[in-house]
């Protein structure tokens, strides 16, 4: 088949390599010059593991392209798909404006059927909003009033459920795929791109298109409620002095719960869930629906993204001032570049107000910190480099080198044993052998000082 997808963001390029993937012709629009020819030329703009095998497996043998040119992209293609990005508008609600004005240059260009996918996470409506954009932007002399809007467009909502780090196998072997239409046409042509990604059985989830918008919004809301649940029962261990990885072994092996997003931390962050969980909020506040339950996740979420801090406060007694500490991590995750909305940044503003030195390292994401926060801190780019003089390390993103690191050259190099580990990597009768002070989430502080 040839596909168009629209914007070569984080979900824009992922989708197009995997299409690419299956022997689809994938051509690629951007309208930043300078990111088309970069990936022209073979450079991936992001990081994500596997991908760039894929990418350039697939330039190579010409199936995946990019272009700037609009006209190009979608002369020929059967779907096209939009994956644009949808930010906080003002009130924090999704900004439709990039989707809607895609969708208004395709409607300018058509003159055959095409399926226009909607990939970007958008709120319930936009696909009658989408709709209405094509009814009144199609050429007269193919669409008239009173005509059939489907002989010649469908609107279908796809949401894309990838995790970053793991969206590739994500992509390719998908636990669901859900497609929001009513149109038995679309619904042929979406069964046959996506049948490939599905012969081990999991399903295609056909439904109308404001359930499938929906669905989105629902998943990406209840894995954040399981986040800030957890983070609530991780303090609570720490005031009735239980053990938060107990607990969390306890209720995960309910297979009506389940394990995954148990465990606890310094909050969450990325690009979907502060954003859609805040937007499903405000959505549901414009049909006088008040969201409690989302509104009691973002508040503990916003407080859990400080509580290292306010450990870090405690031991130092307040006077942070002239303290320097060393940062390992700072992506929202790990096996990624990705740094919005990361704990780590409220961490680092918070300890510079606080008049602290940091010093950070992080595998993939220096570059995305430099730009956004410039030279306020120390970047080092060495795991260990970073430590040198440090009078604590800051655990803030649970990358895999850092879980079994050189314990003695860590001693060696902070002025004292101090570690505050929001991701909890290590055992805490580990840190008692090493004789660490150690402060974690949800369990006992490790206390070889006192």
């Amino acid at each position: 088949m040839k596909i168009a997808v629209i914007g070569t963001g984080y979900v824009g390029l992922v989708t197009g390599t995997c299409l690419a993937e299956t022997g689809n012709n994938v051509i690629c629009v951007d309208i930043n010059e300078d990111k088309v020819t970069m990936m022209k030329s073979g450079q991936l703009p992001i990081y994500e593991p596997g991908l760039d095998v894929l990418f350039h497996r697939n330039i190579d043998q010409g199936r995946l392209k990019f272009t700037n040119n609009l006209a190009e992209a979608i002369s020929g293609a059967q779907i096209i798909f939009l994956a644009l990005p949808t930010p906080p508008g003002g009130d924090g609600s999704a900004d439709l404006s990039y989707v809607l004005g895609a969708a208004r240059d395709i409607a300018l260009l058509i003159q055959d059927y095409k399926v226009i996918v909607t990939k970007s996470t958008v709120p319930v409506g936009t696909a009658d909003k989408v709709k209405d954009v094509f009814k009144a932007n199609l050429s007269k002399d193919i669409f008239t009033e009173g005509q059939n809007l489907g002989d010649w467009v469908d609107i279908v909502s796809n949401p894309e459920f990838l995790r970053e780090g793991v969206a590739v196998e994500d992509f390719m072997k998908p636990d669901r795929i859900v497609i929001g239409t009513l149109s038995e046409r679309a619904k042929r042509l979406m069964t046959e791109l996506y049948t490939p990604y599905v012969r081990q059985g999991n399903p295609i989830i056909y439904m109308d298109e404001r359930s499938s918008e929906l669905t989105k919004y629902a998943a990406n809301s209840f894995l954040a409620t399981k986040i800030s649940f957890m983070n609530e029962i991780a303090n609570l261990c720490e005031v009735v002095g239980a053990d938060v990885d107990a607990v969390r072994r306890g209720i995960g092996s309910d297979e009506r719960i389940g394990k995954r997003f148990l465990f606890p931390g310094i909050g969450y962050g990325g690009s979907c869930f502060p954003k859609d969980v805040q937007a499903l909020a405000l959505s549901s506040l414009q049909v006088n629906y008040d969201f409690r339950i989302l509104n009691s996740v973002m508040e503990v979420n916003d407080l859990q993204k400080l509580v290292l801090v306010e450990k870090i406060k405690k031991y130092y007694n307040n006077n942070l001032k002239g303290k320097k500490f060393a940062i390992w991590g700072v992506a929202f995750k790990p096996e990624t570049d990705d740094i919005r909305e990361a704990p780590s940044l409220y961490i680092i503003d918070e300890l510079l107000k606080q008049e602290a030195l940091i010093s950070v390292f992080d595998p993939e994401a220096m570059e995305n910190v430099k730009r956004q926060i410039g030279d306020s801190i120390i970047y080092e780019s060495d795991q260990y480099a970073v430590l040198e003089n440090a009078d604590a390390l800051i655990i803030a993103t649970e990358w895999s080198l850092f879980r079994n690191p050189d314990f003695e050259k860590v001693k060696g190099l902070l002025k004292s044993k101090v570690i505050f580990d929001g991701r909890n990597l290590y055992d805490l009768q580990k840190m008692i052998e090493e004789g660490f002070y150690y402060n974690s989430i949800g369990r006992k502080i490790i206390d070889n000082e006192s």
